[in-house]
């Protein structure tokens, strides 16, 4: 094929598709250049990161063939990278002498398992193995041997006798006892006879 015989129209096909496909080679080429790493990169940013969202998730404490804790949750998030637990509509126990001292009930919770922290959080209710419910916003339980601390709008009760509001409440690791705090305002019933 001689270049100088070819018609002008052939010519400007030839120009035209041989510019087209020099830019799409340039193209293609910076893409390739910008991207080498990109999912490379992407996956070693990941490393053993993994992340699951489960329906109906059970997490429980159990040492020497004793349970100090339970929950469940409706919906949960696992983050293996912190190793953290967010559940949503969380139920559960805690346990003293493998018998339930506490049970409780909240919109959220999450457990730290790098340092065993529950926290309850949103619309939480409490009820101790002696009868007395309590309503809080927050509730924080770090260790069995640690008092579990609840916080905001604490609401007390035990059954018509007691009748107590406060900004914090400390509950013993034992479950048998509790001290509040802040601003507490608290009314005691005589039982009718």
């Amino acid at each position: 094929m001689d270049w100088k015989n070819l018609p002008k129209k052939k010519r400007l096909y030839v120009i035209v598709s041989a510019l087209i496909i020099g830019i799409l080679a340039w193209a293609f080429i910076t893409a390739s250049v910008i991207t080498h790493d990109f999912n490379r990169q992407q996956v070693e940013a990941l490393g053993d990161k993994q992340e699951a969202t489960v329906n109906g998730v059970i997490l429980t404490e159990t040492k020497d063939e004793q349970k100090y804790w339970e929950i469940y949750g409706e919906k949960g998030k696992w983050d293996s990278v912190n190793g953290v637990a967010q559940l949503e509509n969380v139920v559960g126990n805690f346990y003293k002498d493998n018998e339930v001292s506490m049970s409780f009930e909240s919109s959220k919770g999450t457990y730290n398992s790098k340092n065993g922290d529950i926290i309850l959080h949103e619309d939480t209710f409490i009820v101790l193995k002696d009868g007395v419910s309590l309503k809080a916003d927050n509730l924080h339980w770090e260790d069995s041997k640690l008092p579990i601390i609840a916080t905001g709008n604490i609401v007390i009760q035990k059954g018509n006798q007691l009748i107590s509001t406060a900004d914090k409440i400390i509950i013993n690791p034992d479950y048998e006892s509790f001290r509040i705090e802040g601003n507490t305002v608290s009314k005691v019933y005589e039982e009718e006879k």
